[in-house]
């Protein structure tokens, strides 16, 4: 079994110059702006004497307004014989949802231990989410918040399939491919947590910081997230720092990350999509290969296209308003 406290000796500081390299390619200084959250297992207790862990209600509550209403009846679009629809599950919070953007994972381990987990996204400084969109629906604040735009998002779910979690939830029946190309393309709109990226370009903590009762997420800009990494990780163990590159969330927990990854997948169907990310080591995805170029190259003539099916649609609509048909 690696030993992550000797890892941690020799990547805090090799971590913080990938992360300078990586923002420096979006042009953004992360020691003034890149922010990390610090998620510590041995301090979460999951809430249990309340019915939804406070992280979560937070979350949800801040976001409601947000969730997606989807038009029914839902239809397949083709060549896909389904459709993923959580509407009538809006209140489900054991897993990632599109209504539920954060979770709290119930580990059980073989000696009886129990370790709670808030599980959202993890925030890649270098997200291979971003780069394969084809149309440009994610983005990433100066912050660190990488975030889907709802209002351009197809619901083809690529950025799904290339995070290493499986992150973003796809729901039908919302979108602009209902008004564009609604048999033939899309599928809804992906969602996940944002980083709360309103308030942290206020300097602000996200929500579910302000309503954990025990402290066990905290959110610092990265240099001094570093130096409260030293002093929190002495002994324990560390995910996040190193994982697809580097993440802006790091978790520190008493148990190794191995041990708590064995007792997860006893409780999960290999190869099903369930909202429930992994804690397995993440190498970078996609670098340095042929599918990735051939992606880099496609999305902006995919958006391109995109770009210009919408402006043809508005001005019809225009046209057929001003009685031109």
């Amino acid at each position: 079994m690696p030993d992550r406290r000797s890892f941690l000796k020799g990547s805090l500081f090799s971590g913080f110059l990938a992360a300078s390299s990586v923002a420096q390619g979006n042009r953004a200084d992360p020691s003034q702006s890149q922010w990390v959250s610090i998620i510590d297992l041995d301090r979460c207790t999951g809430c249990q004497d309340r019915q939804t862990p406070a992280c979560v209600s937070a979350c949800r509550n801040k976001n409601h307004h947000r969730f997606p209403n989807p038009k029914k009846p839902l239809q397949p679009y083709w060549p896909q014989k389904g459709f993923e629809d959580f509407s009538e599950e809006r209140n489900r919070i054991d897993r990632l949802t599109p209504y539920n953007w954060t979770f709290v994972e119930k580990i059980s381990l073989d000696d009886g231990r129990v370790v709670f987990a808030p599980r959202r996204c993890m925030h890649c400084f270098d997200a291979p989410c971003r780069k394969i969109c084809p149309f440009g629906a994610i983005d990433r604040s100066e912050q660190g918040a990488v975030m889907i735009n709802p209002e351009v998002c197809f619901g083809g779910a690529k950025c799904r399939d290339v995070c290493p979690w499986q992150i973003p939830q796809r729901q039908a029946g919302v979108g602009l491919y209902l008004d564009i190309l609604p048999k033939f393309a899309g599928g809804g709109v992906m969602y996940k947590c944002d980083f709360c990226a309103d308030q942290l370009q206020k300097g602000m903590a996200p929500a579910c910081v302000a309503a954990c009762p025990n402290e066990a997420i905290v959110f610092f800009p990265l240099h001094k997230a570093m130096a409260k990494l030293k002093v929190l990780a002495e002994n324990r163990y560390v995910y996040g720092i190193d994982e697809n590159g580097g993440t802006a969330t790091w978790y520190v927990s008493s148990v190794p990350f191995e041990v708590l990854q064995k007792a997860l997948l006893k409780t999960k169907q290999v190869g099903v999509v369930d909202g429930r990310p992994d804690f397995k080591p993440v190498a970078p995805l996609l670098e340095n290969t042929s599918v990735w170029a051939s992606v880099t190259l496609t999305a902006p003539i995919a958006a391109i296209a995109f770009a210009y099916m919408v402006a043809r649609r508005k001005r019809r609509a225009s046209d057929f308003k001003g009685g031109r048909q």
